[in-house]
C-alpha cells in the first residue's frame, strides 16, 4: 500500500471521495472501524466504513486501501457491497471515541478526545498511534489547549464510557449537510444516536429529520418529551411534519398537534386532510406568494431567501389577498426567468402566466408527475374549486412520493 501523508487524521478523513482504480469514484468515507485491545496497545485499524451511492453503508477492509492522500482514498475496486454492521468487539472512532475522556499519563492532564492519528506499523498494518485531546476551557478562553500525544501515553480508551459527551461529534455533524448529517446519525450506535439528538438544537434537529428514513424519523421523535418534539415539528416543512405525524399513534398525533403553534398545527391538519398521494397532501402551503402590486424587485428579495429549495424559487404565485394559503383568488405565476428580463421597478402582475394549467389538490401522484412533466416545470400552483392557492407541488416533493418507501435507507444507485 502507498500513501502520501505518513500519518492520517480520521477526523479529515470523513467525507473524502473514495475511488475505484479507474478513477471513479465509489463512495465517500464516513468512519473508521478499530479493535481495541489492553489499556496502551495501539488498536489496529480493521477499515473504513464507506457510504456507496444509494446511501448504503459498506465495510472497505484497510487490504483493500491502496492510497489515503490529503483529498481522495484509492481502493484495490474488489469491494464487498453488503452493508456494514458493527460487531460488539469494534469501535467507530468518529461514532464512539470522539469526546472520550482520557488522562495524558505524562503530565496528569485531563480532556476529551478530538481527533485521533493512524499510521502503517512495520508489518504494514494501520494503527492508531497518535491522541488529541483537548483541556476543558479555563477562566476567560472560549477553549481549552490542546495537546497531541502519542496513543500509549493515555488512558481511558480500552474501555467504553457511559458518561462520554458529544461535544466534537456534534461539532462535527453540525458541520455536515443535514443529509450527510442525517447519514452519519443513521449509522450510530442508540446511546450515541440520543446524546447527539439530544445537543442538536430544534431547527438543525428538524432538518436531519427530514432526511431520515421513516423508521428513525418516529423512533428519535418518541424519544423526545413531547414540549421538543412539538417545537421540532413546528420548525420542519408542513409537509414533512404532515408524513411524520401521520406515522404516529392517533393519540400521540393528538398531542403534539395541540402543544404546536396554532398557525402552524393548522397547516398540517389540513395537508392530514387531503388524501393519500394527491397533490394536496404533498404540497407546501408556504411558496413565494405576492400580491399584484408587488415589484420585481420584491419578487427577486423574496425568491433570495436561502431557506427556499430551488425549485420553489423558481416561480412566484401572485395572488389577491389574503397572502397565506388558502389565498384570495389566485392570479397567475410569474417564472423567475422572466422576472429576470423585467426592470425591477415593474409591476410582478405584467409578467403573469396566466395560462397556466392548475394542479387540484385531489389529483393523483401520476396526474402531478403528467403535469410538470408536460409544461416542463418544476413546480406547479395547486388550486382549490373556488379558485384560491392552496399551495405548491415541487418535483422534490413529488419524487419524495414516488421512490420506494423508506428509499433514503435503500440501495438505489443516485444519478
Amino acid at each position: 500500500m502507498s500513501t502520501a501523508p505518513s500519518r492520517v487524521y480520521a477526523a479529515r478523513l470523513v467525507g473524502l471521495p473514495i475511488f475505484d482504480p479507474q478513477g471513479d469514484q465509489v463512495g465517500k468515507v464516513r468512519d473508521l472501524v478499530v479493535s481495541l485491545r489492553s489499556e496502551g496497545s495501539q488498536p489496529r485499524v480493521l477499515g473504513m466504513v464507506v457510504e456507496v451511492f444509494g446511501r448504503r453503508r459498506i465495510f472497505v477492509p484497510m487490504t483493500r486501501v491502496t492510497t489515503i492522500d490529503s483529498g481522495s482514498v484509492y481502493t484495490t475496486g474488489l469491494l464487498n457491497m453488503r452493508r456494514f454492521e458493527q460487531r460488539s468487539t469494534e469501535t467507530l472512532v468518529i461514532g464512539q471515541m470522539l469526546d472520550r475522556q482520557v488522562t495524558i499519563t505524562s503530565t496528569g492532564v485531563t480532556g476529551t478526545v478530538y481527533d485521533v492519528g493512524m499510521e502503517q506499523a512495520r508489518n504494514r498494518d494501520w494503527v492508531l498511534s497518535r491522541v488529541a485531546v483537548q483541556e476543558p476551557a479555563k477562566a476567560l478562553r472560549r477553549r481549552g489547549q490542546t495537546h497531541v500525544v502519542e496513543w500509549n501515553d493515555v488512558v481511558g480508551l480500552a474501555h467504553r464510557s457511559p458518561t462520554q459527551p458529544a461535544t466534537h461529534l456534534l461539532q462535527a455533524i453540525n458541520e455536515l449537510r443535514p443529509a450527510d448529517a442525517a447519514h452519519m446519525i443513521h449509522g450510530l450506535p442508540a446511546e450515541r444516536r440520543r446524546q447527539v439528538v439530544a445537543g442538536l438544537d430544534d431547527e438543525r434537529l428538524a432538518e436531519v429529520l427530514e432526511e431520515l428514513p421513516e423508521d428513525d424519523q418516529v423512533e428519535i421523535l418518541a424519544a423526545l418529551d413531547s414540549e421538543r418534539a412539538a417545537d421540532v415539528l413546528e420548525e420542519m416543512s408542513p409537509e414533512d411534519a404532515a408524513d411524520l405525524i401521520a406515522e404516529l399513534p392517533p393519540e400521540t398525533a393528538a398531542t403534539l398537534l395541540d402543544l404546536m403553534e396554532p398557525e402552524e398545527a393548522e397547516d398540517v391538519k389540513r395537508l392530514m386532510s387531503y388524501a393519500e398521494n394527491t397533490a394536496g397532501a404533498m404540497m407546501t402551503p408556504e411558496p413565494v406568494i405576492l400580491g399584484p402590486d408587488a415589484t420585481v424587485a420584491d419578487a427577486l428579495a423574496h425568491v433570495r431567501n436561502p431557506e427556499l429549495t430551488p425549485a420553489l424559487a423558481a416561480l412566484v404565485y401572485v395572488c389577491r389577498p389574503p397572502l397565506e394559503a388558502p389565498t384570495g383568488k389566485f392570479l397567475g405565476v410569474a417564472h423567475i426567468q422572466r422576472l429576470l428580463r423585467e426592470p425591477p421597478s415593474s409591476l410582478v402582475a405584467g409578467a403573469l402566466d396566466t395560462d397556466l394549467e392548475t394542479l387540484r389538490p385531489e389529483d393523483t401522484l401520476d396526474e402531478v408527475a403528467a403535469h410538470l412533466a408536460t409544461y416542463n416545470l418544476v413546480a406547479a400552483p395547486v388550486v382549490d374549486e373556488d379558485g384560491r392557492l392552496v399551495g405548491a407541488v415541487s418535483v422534490d416533493d413529488l419524487l419524495d412520493h414516488m421512490l420506494p418507501e423508506n428509499w433514503r435507507d435503500r440501495a438505489v444507485r443516485r444519478g
